[in-house]
């Protein structure tokens, strides 16, 4: 048996690169979504659906936001010498 790390599902063993590569597979979702959800309102057939999508646009854009902001803290911790509190 090698006492070697296995790499993880996203590739790597580090479980901090791991989350890392998570956060931005995540952002890769939302953002699919979200050009989903603008398509919908753009072509939409009838008001319901073109709201509906609207709605979705919003919820996606907050989701979008809060992620943005998880993604900027964890890519400070990565510089080197940054701050840990």
């Amino acid at each position: 048996m090698s006492n070697e790390p296995h790499a993880g599902p996203l590739g790597t063993a580090d479980p901090e690169e791991a989350a890392f590569l998570a956060l931005h597979a995540e952002r890769e979702e939302i953002e699919r979504s979200l050009a989903l959800a603008q398509v919908r309102q753009r072509f939409g057939q009838d008001d319901e659906e073109i709201e509906r999508a609207r709605a979705e646009e919003r919820e996606l854009l907050l989701s979008l936001d809060r992620l943005m902001t998880r993604i900027r803290a964890a890519e400070y911790k990565r510089q080197p010498g940054a701050r840990r509190w």
